[in-house]
């Protein structure tokens, strides 16, 4: 049997290491050779993985060593203020390594959860850096992203076809001919509203409130247009629901801040949504709490919606796998990325919380399997390794929040590291 324990990670998956701890017990005349000689990575990312490991008690304790010469560059460690920072780091050292001569597909990031990379995306593609995705689709093309999203698109223009019938077939008994239908009725609702009172074009426009008003109507409600279409007895209660969320975000036709919309349709809508047809209902709702605290960086709908675009085509389906893309970071959560390797990497988010993640802070052998999910991160690493932590993380509930640095780091050796200070301008 070949196996490493400190690289047990699926334990989510019903993967249970316990059974190569417990080989030896079963078969007293098996012999144990433990493989420690590493051919992959240079002598200082070793030390780094063998210190980080090292705080497990349940494993067979191992000390990788280099077959490779000393590069005489420490792993470095990165504090940076908050996530948009971090992204900023990460694109200007990728751009120069780069430079150096060091190929895109060499290169790659990789943290805990998919939500973390939401930052990095968006730098990459304003910096125009090419990536993929090799942890699943890009955030911002995921199916409960644009759900919610359409909300916000359509409060921002009713006109929005695409928006309005991804919307109402959240509701139960709305397939795809019904909200045609529904599409067709309300369509002809709006033909003696003038467009201008139906689309939010960003700061210093008339809002729909106060075109609404100048035309002699007192307050442009969406949700009361809503409640004079015909919908089934099925669909009736979440029917109203629905156009009392949309009165709630956007009040007499005025979209509220796109974070605070978003909390909102989460939480009357989505939530329930979510709970009945995704079993992986909490990472979901993870990622639509990222994406609320994403969207506090934007005053209204239209910059946000505009910052999506950028980086996703919010209308489309999820077009087919494409064939790797040899000039373009990868960006990839730790468990896609085990038994991959890098010239550079780069990991994270690193503050506890995020890495390790909340949900495994409560046990012991939780925070052993995160441990072993860091040691794998680590030895993804040939040549460079970057570790970095954010100081401040915007929830969308609470404002801004201090993070601590991650457990982990604190468990490697100062001496280890190479601290890296960032200039800000």
């Amino acid at each position: 049997v070949v196996g490493d324990d400190a690289q047990s990670i699926y334990s989510w998956r019903g993967a249970n290491f316990q059974n190569i701890l417990e080989f030896p017990n079963r078969y007293p005349k098996a012999q144990v050779f433990r493989i420690e000689l590493n051919y992959r990575s240079v002598p200082e990312i070793l030390e780094v993985a063998n210190s980080a490991i090292a705080a497990n008690i349940k494993q067979f304790k191992k000390n990788l060593s280099a077959t490779r010469d000393s590069k005489a560059m420490k792993p470095a460690l990165i504090a940076l203020n908050d996530g948009s920072e971090q992204a900023q780091f990460v694109a200007q050292r990728v751009l120069e390594l780069r430079d150096e001569g060091v190929e895109l597909n060499e290169i790659a990031v990789l943290y805990r959860a998919h939500y973390h990379a939401v930052e990095l995306q968006l730098e990459f593609s304003r910096r125009g850096i090419p990536y993929q995705i090799t942890s699943g689709i890009r955030f911002f093309e995921q199916a409960h992203i644009k759900d919610v999203a359409a909300f916000i698109r359509f409060v921002a223009n009713p006109r929005d076809e695409v928006a309005f019938k991804r919307m109402v077939r959240l509701l139960p008994g709305i397939g795809g001919k019904i909200a045609e239908n529904l599409w067709s009725g309300w369509e002809k609702s709006l033909e003696s509203v003038p467009v201008a009172a139906v689309t939010d074009r960003g700061p210093g426009s008339p809002t729909p409130a106060t075109e609404a008003a100048a035309a002699g109507d007192h307050g442009y409600s969406i949700g009361e247009r809503l409640l004079k279409l015909n919908v089934s007895t099925r669909s009736r209660r979440m029917w109203e629901q629905l156009a009392q969320t949309l009165n709630e975000i956007a009040p007499n036709g005025k979209p509220n801040p796109p974070s605070a919309m978003i909390v909102s349709v989460v939480e009357a809508i989505y939530d329930d949504y979510a709970k009945a047809n995704f079993t992986n209902y909490e990472l979901r709702r993870e990622d639509l709490n990222q994406l609320a605290s994403f969207a506090r960086q934007f005053s209204n709908a239209q910059e946000f919606l505009s910052q999506l675009a950028l980086i996703s085509n919010v209308d489309a389906e999820p077009a087919p796998n494409a064939a790797p893309d040899n000039e373009a970071v990868n960006l990839s959560s730790v468990h896609q990325a085990k038994g991959l390797e890098f010239h550079t990497v780069f990991v994270i988010w690193l503050t506890d919380g995020m890495f390790p993640s909340s949900r495994s802070l409560e046990t012991r052998d939780a925070i052993e399997e995160e441990r072993r999910l860091f040691y794998v991160a680590i030895t993804r690493a040939r040549d460079e390794l970057y570790l970095t932590y954010p100081h401040m993380r915007l929830n969308a509930g609470f404002g801004d929040v201090f993070q601590r640095p991650s457990r982990f780091l604190k468990e490697i050796p100062n001496e280890l590291l190479e601290d890296w200070e960032v200039q800000r301008k």
